[in-house]
């Protein structure tokens, strides 16, 4: 019974000294807010969308006869419409959800999976709340309400009213970008960080090339959704790393003379690592 014993607590030191040290930090207190927050808004957001008034037929009309007061960078996608392209665009979609999942199939990362998980819905939702709330306060019309390719009763739905700006790519960016930076953060020195931010670009790119091609969002949409997912994707991960126990901020107070000899009196902010 004695050598079991110390056979288990000797495979227990070994796996704690094997066990990886993570370079995020998550605070329960602060995180659960945060989240919390963002879920709420994500629901608020929704509500709003909910409450929104379609187009009506005469506001269609009167999209296709100023089609050309549409700036130069979108106006190459008003009237476009494909439910193939749409459904293309679900693929790269999917598979940036699954990105992240595929760090459980690194040591460093898996050991600290549930972490990870919490830092990766706190970023989607982050996204989902900013979208939500914008895109049921806006009331951009899809490219789609500029034509007649699409059926009259989707052209007269609320959803016509969503353009601005494209959640599918903001959400694609997010988790894409999430995937990357967290990979980089637990491999550094890993020859594959250049393939992986490669591949990261390319999933909301693609997305948002095919939400172009079916009519659902102009290019200034695509590319503000991608601007924020991108920045979630990357900071919300970043705002988690773990800061050395040397950098300290501080205040204190600070007394000089200016270049004409007038003696001032003021607050100094250090920062110090």
């Amino acid at each position: 019974m004695t050598c079991l014993l110390v056979l288990v607590l000797t495979l227990c030191s070994t796996y704690a000294q094997q066990k990886s040290v993570s370079p995020y930090e998550w605070d329960w207190t602060r995180d659960g807010i945060w989240t919390g927050a963002a879920l709420a808004g994500t629901a608020g957001g929704f509500l709003i969308i909910q409450n929104k008034d379609p187009f009506t037929e005469a506001d269609l009309e009167k999209f296709r006869d100023n089609i050309d007061d549409i700036n130069g960078i979108d106006r190459w996608v008003a009237g476009k419409y494909s439910e193939n392209a749409s459904k293309m665009s679900d693929i790269p979609f999917a598979i940036s959800f699954a990105a992240p999942f595929a760090l459980l199939f690194d040591k460093n990362a898996n050991d600290h999976a549930g972490q990870l998980f919490g830092i990766y819905i706190e970023s989607l939702a982050t996204t989902s709340t900013l979208f939500t709330i914008t895109a049921g306060l806006t009331n951009r019309a899809r490219p789609y309400a500029y034509g007649t390719k699409a059926s009259l009763d989707r052209r007269l739905g609320t959803s016509a009213t969503r353009s601005f700006y494209s959640g599918h790519v903001a959400a694609t960016s997010t988790a894409s970008f999430f995937a990357a930076k967290v990979f980089q953060d637990f491999n550094p020195d890993s020859k594959a960080v250049p393939y992986v931010w490669t591949g990261a670009a390319l999933l909301p790119a693609a997305v948002g090339y095919y939400r172009m091609e079916a009519g659902q969002h102009f290019l200034t949409d695509v590319i503000l959704g991608y601007t924020m997912g991108a920045l979630a994707g990357y900071f919300i991960p970043e705002l988690h790393k773990k800061r050395s126990s040397d950098t300290q901020v501080g205040f204190s107070t600070t007394t000089g003379f200016t270049p004409i000899g007038e003696r001032y009196d003021g607050l100094r902010l250090s920062y110090t690592f």
